[in-house]
């Protein structure tokens, strides 16, 4: 394909080109000729449209079709120039298409124009991603859910403000996971199900006057139904937008997981092992294994968010219809979907590769007091004390544990009775770390059954 400078398509209303600096600042072409298989999709279900409605002659419209799956070939091989003096790629496919076929190709843009044309590739191609982000969370899932089925009754300390609190199982801290992803996986369906009208036909602003038939064109393209209103379907960018929080809030769901990595991973935790394919060495420090996947995981949160809001100050001060800055939606939003997906595949690499230290999480979980709510619960179930004043007597027999250094299960009956007399040997049965998680049986508790049961929920809706 020739670079055609002297050429402008988009028609006689200026005497010169643009200079160097208007060029590079008008065109996309770098950017959106990751559009080439949904612009070249769009096309051919618009001419099968026109030659379905009579505007297009049936063999006008088989060249058109023809010629444009020669077209993406050449893209696909890598065999297609393209030419920034084209401004975009679907300048670049119509110069090529009309090299290929010849006059028929400038019967293609009948009943349409580049506003309606780019929203439709737009929404093509997020709709492509969502399914892409779709398949890849259902992936991180179910190797969650594999290590929530190992790990339903391995006992391993609960956090709060980064301290310990109370015992809980690793199981339950990974269907904790799988309860986030698939919050991010009900976004992203239901994004894709708002988003899943087709702009085609909307023309530049107002429709057009020939007599398409935009059911034709959004049923051939996958669409729900065409978007009601011609202002809104080449204006709107919501569904870039939705893409971009869903995205946000995935990505924060997983850097909040690799921040709990780098940390389990640590020497001072040894709670978690990550396989040597999502870590490094030091370049100095041979003893070290640096838990980068995780770290660079954590950090994509920033990238991801940085595109949302980018985005959103883009369109903020936009009137109807159309406008040139709306030309600045795609880059972020490439950049956020390549980011997400390198992330929840890494992620979902750690999962299925790490192996949890079983022994180091339970000594962790029998060590910081941890069963102390065991203690005051007991003392108001058993005893028959008011919570508040058990919750004292508990905090009593902890500064005794700890000033003896030692847990509150090597405390002595008669230490205990020392600060209150009602406490009986029965106490014991509630203070190791597996009577304590064995407990905690209300739906969604930390108890292995509940595990158990909330794995086989996954499961059965993960299909």
């Amino acid at each position: 394909m020739t670079d055609t400078t002297s050429n402008q398509m988009w028609g006689g209303r200026f005497a010169a080109g643009p200079d160097a600096i208007m060029e590079a600042i008008n065109a996309s072409i770098s950017f959106d000729k990751r559009l080439a298989a949904q612009d070249i999709a769009g096309s051919r279900a618009h001419a099968a449209m026109l030659a379905a409605t009579g505007i297009l002659s049936d063999s006008d419209a088989e060249a058109i079709r023809e010629g444009l799956l020669t077209v993406l070939s050449e893209i696909e091989a890598g065999d297609f120039t393209f030419s920034t003096a084209l401004e975009d790629i679907h300048m670049n496919v119509e110069a090529r298409l009309k090299e290929v076929i010849g006059t028929p190709a400038g019967r293609l843009h009948t009943g349409r124009s580049r506003n309606d044309q780019v929203a439709t590739d737009f929404r093509l191609w997020v709709r492509d991603q969502l399914d892409a982000v779709d398949q890849a969370l259902v992936a991180l899932m179910r190797a969650l859910l594999a290590q929530a089925e190992a790990g339903a009754d391995w006992v391993m300390p609960g956090f709060t403000h980064l301290q310990t609190a109370q015992p809980v199982t690793w199981g339950h801290h990974m269907m904790a996971y799988v309860e986030m992803f698939g919050r991010d996986l009900s976004r992203v369906r239901d994004a894709r199900a708002r988003m899943n009208e087709c702009p085609l036909g909307a023309a530049a602003l107002a429709g057009t006057s020939f007599p398409i038939d935009r059911e034709m064109t959004a049923r051939d393209l996958g669409f729900d139904r065409p978007c009601a209103n011609s202002l809104d379907a080449v204006s709107d960018r919501d569904f870039a937008l939705e893409f971009l929080g869903v995205a946000s809030i995935c990505a924060m769901h997983l850097s909040r997981f690799a921040e709990e990595l780098v940390i389990w991973s640590s020497a001072q935790f040894r709670f978690v092992a990550l396989s040597d394919r999502f870590s490094t060495g030091s370049s100095i420090m041979p003893q070290k294994k640096n838990p980068d996947a995780a770290e660079l995981i954590r950090a994509k949160v920033g990238r991801i968010f940085g595109a949302n809001v980018a985005l959103m100050m883009v369109m903020k001060g936009l009137p109807l219809a159309y406008s040139k800055d709306m030309q600045e939606d795609k880059e972020q939003v490439f950049d956020a979907a390549d980011n997400l997906m390198l992330a929840l595949a890494a992620m979902e690499g750690m999962v299925r590769d790490m192996q949890a230290e079983r022994a180091n999480l339970e000594a962790a979980a029998a060590s910081g007091f941890s069963t102390a709510t065991d203690l005051a619960d007991w003392l108001v179930r058993v005893a028959g004390m008011p919570f508040r004043e058990a919750h004292h007597v508990t905090g009593a027999l902890v500064a005794k544990a700890e000033a003896k250094g030692c847990d509150l299960p090597d405390l002595s009956l008669e230490e205990m009775q020392a600060v209150h007399g009602e406490i009986t040997a029965s106490v014991y049965d509630v203070l190791g770390v597996h009577n304590s998680v064995a407990s905690r049986m209300s739906y969604g508790g930390t108890a292995p059954e509940q595990v158990r049961a909330q794995v086989a929920r996954w499961k059965e809706r993960l299909g």
